[in-house]
């Protein structure tokens, strides 16, 4: 959830304010979600329910294939099938609470609850992001250093990094969940989105949060600025290695070795950056939801086909899983 940290100083105005005494023991939020009409909510349901259903269904698959097939057992797919479970828990974070509120057309989210999808969607939305870095990593071993490969991703060392992203996006999470727990709220409780975003909760408190704003800004440059910069650090090594490459069928080769993952890291940071660093004049909250939807469902969704529908093995493993031993979309 890098959106989430990248809020600027704007955001944050109006908290700690001695006019909002107004404290209240809070029990539940209202997620207003992305239409008040009710007209729209058929459509709104039919709609997240299809991409929720393709998202886990999509992820699902690519975990099974994996699993299934010895010859994907390489670290590209451990890497890939522990991307596709973050996706599918993440987007579960969230969209089955919105789905459950249209259905009963309730709004409401209790406090605990909200805490909890708090803490699933940083650690997920973290966890994305660090896979992603650590995929980038192994393009460019793969690509710049293939002599080394089998001992540069070993199967111990694999393993070590997946846990130290597991490590590395639980503590802080649960850091900034415990911290709002310290926060009184005012009597104001709607959240003009369908999830518990945190920089909105600030602005619902009523006493100093400077060490809530704190977090949001060390978990920023964390989980977005860190793997941000390792993967653009991995592709100017893999294209300067790869235009180094004399034969054009060899650069080619080279290049859709990583292709998959360079789309998805362009969706991921592109729907990012395309909002929140726009200037804070441009900011408004039907904006935000927007691009919440887009990295936090449609990317989701997307990753498996992305993933699988140009890559040769992949199609040959989910052949394999359905039983008919032939390959899809060819």
């Amino acid at each position: 959830m890098e959106g989430f940290y990248l809020r600027r100083s704007h955001e944050l105005q109006g908290m700690g304010k001695p006019g909002r005494v107004n404290q209240t023991t809070v029990s539940d939020f209202l997620l207003l979600g992305h239409s008040e009409r009710p007209e729209e909510q058929p459509l709104l349901f039919g709609i997240f329910l299809g991409m929720y259903l393709v998202t886990m269904v999509g992820n699902l698959l690519i975990i099974l294939a994996i699993s299934s097939d010895p010859h994907l057992h390489t670290p590209v797919y451990f890497f890939l099938a522990n991307l596709s479970l973050t996706d599918a828990c993440f987007t579960s974070a969230s969209i089955p609470k919105m789905l459950a509120n249209i259905h009963t057309q309730s709004q409401i989210i209790s406090y605990s609850g909200c805490l909890a999808q708090l803490y699933f969607l940083l650690m997920f939305g973290g966890l994305d992001n660090c896979l992603l870095a650590v995929m980038a990593y192994d393009c460019y071993v793969a690509i710049c250093q293939p002599l080394h490969y089998s001992t540069s991703m070993s199967p111990q060392l694999c393993a070590l990094m997946l846990g130290v992203c597991w490590v590395l996006t639980n503590c802080p999470a649960l850091m900034h969940t415990l911290l709002l727990t310290r926060v009184a709220f005012c009597a104001q409780k709607a959240i003009p989105h369908f999830y518990c975003d945190p920089s909105t909760l600030l602005k619902l408190a009523c006493p100093d949060t400077h060490v809530n704003e704190l977090m949001i800004i060390t978990m920023g440059l964390l989980f977005l600025t860190v793997p941000l910069l390792l993967i653009v650090f991995s592709y100017v090594r893999i294209f300067w290695s790869v235009f180094g490459i004399s034969s054009p069928g060899g650069r080619w080769k080279a290049f859709s070795t990583c292709g998959s993952h360079l789309t998805v890291v362009l969706l991921f940071y592109g729907s990012l950056m395309g909002v929140y660093l726009l200037p804070p004049s441009t900011y408004s909250t039907e904006m935000e939801s927007r691009a919440a939807v887009l990295y936090m469902v449609i990317i989701p969704m997307l990753n498996p086909f992305i993933y699988s529908l140009r890559n040769r093995d992949m199609k040959e493993a989910l052949g394999k899983l359905f039983g008919s031993g032939k390959t899809f979309f060819l």
